[in-house]
């Protein structure tokens, strides 16, 4: 991380100093700096005139009191708050009083940091995301006592270097780490409840919605050495807030040293560099397909039924199925199991078909079976809805489908930052978009899907569940109530 920061200062037009405790150290990242530019140039993305600019400005400082003469120091050691404020306190008797001291803590209190400075109005959080060259957002912190003018400076500054800023308060995770806690954890949940594997859920949530990557996959990429503390440091912060619970999966594979592509054993195993995923089995296949009935209580009902008619199923119009039906539900956030019971529905025929998503825009279709459902069914609602090529997931019964429960806590969570006013709508959609790699800001999924659906999913998954951690934000259900756009503002 410093030597991503300090490479994009030098390019920006700054001269920069390293240092660490370690000499040897400090060489070493001078070194990788200098080699990344060398390969630019060789790649003939960079001039090797301007190589040769930018080294010399990235010089080597073998002590501490080298650093007196800096107008910003931008620590990035170790995530501990003892560590940091300790060396906070040495630089502060060092340096100027104008000198800007900032942290790249990704999730300690920046106010806990400077709580033993002389000067805390001269210090902010500047927290970058790796690969720092790469990775062109920024998080600028005040603490309680940081001056309002130090973080517009350091927004500049990091606009000078290429990078967006976005403000944010001095909350546990800021607003990226913050955010992200509604994708990994609460795919975390599913599996721990037995819904389905990790390969299936990282299938759904990248075809169905469009992320890059998996829950899964992000993990394994980050390392659980990494993202389990954050999860931990999160939860703490906010007083055991149910919304942010870690997992004992996570726990436990940290503990054991599985910490992902790393050590290429994760949630996947990697033979060089790659995962070794088993392939999906194909649809089944199934001779004589029976007729389908669809609950009137189907969210996109004419949806799933124009979609059953193009797949030539046979469709029943009645009142109720027949005895030989497969019968299709679609509800939000209730498990099938229940809606088999409260429409008074054969548990043995019935299937969940996830519509949260119009299904033209997705690249999967999600079913879920409760304990009852009979294997033919099944088998016949897979074969039926893979007809046209479209990939299927079977999952096991639960309150929401997957897909339905990620995007319900990841908007429920947002609203949640919104409320607390940690950062303004706008920069909370760049923050995630350009710091976690979603195809679209929280914000912005809860209005592409409704946020009387997300709050439908929220509310109906409490009544499953009976935990507080659905329950939905007061920003969310005041825009979901009245039909807002979620990036509304208020006057």
């Amino acid at each position: 991380m410093g030597r991503g920061i300090a490479q994009i200062a030098a390019q920006t037009g700054s001269s920069v100093l390293l240092f660490d405790m370690q000499l040897d150290a400090t060489r070493a990242a001078q070194t990788a700096v200098f080699s990344q530019w060398d390969k630019l140039c060789a790649k003939g993305r960079l001039d090797a005139a301007q190589a040769v600019l930018y080294k010399s400005r990235l010089q080597c400082a073998d002590a501490l009191t080298a650093l007196v003469s800096c107008d910003l120091i931008v620590e990035a050691v170790v995530e501990r708050l003892d560590i940091k404020a300790s060396l906070f306190a040495e630089l502060e008797g060092l340096v100027r009083p104008t000198t800007v001291l900032a942290t790249n803590t990704s999730s300690l209190s920046v106010t806990a940091i400077a709580a033993q400075l002389k000067r805390p109005a001269q210090f902010a959080g500047f927290h970058f995301f790796n690969p720092v060259p790469l990775m062109k957002v920024v998080e600028v912190i005040a603490g309680l006592k940081t001056s309002a003018s130090v973080c517009s400076d350091l927004a500049a500054y990091a606009r000078q270097m290429g990078h967006t800023p976005v403000q944010a308060q001095d909350t546990p995770g800021f607003i990226v780490n913050h955010a992200g806690r509604g994708y990994g954890t609460e795919a975390l949940r599913i599996v721990s409840e037995g819904v389905t594997d990790f390969a299936t859920i990282d299938r759904i949530l990248k075809d169905q919605i469009g992320f890059k990557l998996g829950p899964f996959e992000l993990m394994d990429l980050t390392g659980l050495d990494v993202s389990h503390p954050v999860m931990e440091s999160i939860y703490h912060q906010y007083f055991e807030e149910p919304r942010y619970r870690p997992s004992i999966i996570t726990a436990q594979r940290l503990a054991g040293g599985v910490l992902g592509k790393k050590v290429s054993d994760g949630f996947y195993r990697y033979e060089n560099g790659i995962a070794q995923i088993s392939p999906e089995p194909p649809p089944p296949q199934v001779a004589e397909m029976p007729p389908v009935w669809v609950s009137p209580r189907a969210s996109r009902r004419a949806e799933l039924l124009l979609l059953l008619k193009n797949l030539g199923a046979k469709i029943e119009t009645g009142a109720s199925p027949s005895s030989m039906a497969l019968t299709l539900v679609a509800p939000l956030g209730f498990d099938i199991t229940t809606v088999a019971v409260v429409e008074r529905l054969d548990p043995a025929r019935t299937l969940g078909i996830d519509m949260l998503v119009d299904d033209a825009a997705t690249q999967r279709r999600v079913l879920a079976t409760n304990p009852a459902t009979r294997t033919d069914m099944r088998r016949a609602a897979h074969a039926l809805m893979a007809r046209d090529g479209k990939a299927v997931s079977v999952i096991r019964d639960s309150g929401g489908f997957v897909t339905q429960r990620v995007v319900a806590n990841m908007v429920n969570i947002a609203a949640d930052i919104c409320q607390q006013n940690v950062c303004s709508p706008t920069d909370l959609e760049t923050a995630v978009t350009l710091g976690l790699g979603y195809p679209m800001g929280p914000l912005a999924m809860g209005n592409l899907y409704g946020p009387t659906n997300v709050l439908e999913v929220l509310f109906n998954m409490q009544t499953v569940y009976g935990d507080p951690r659905y329950r939905p934000s007061p920003w969310l259900r005041r825009r979901g109530a009245i039909g807002l756009s979620l990036l509304h503002e208020e006057e």
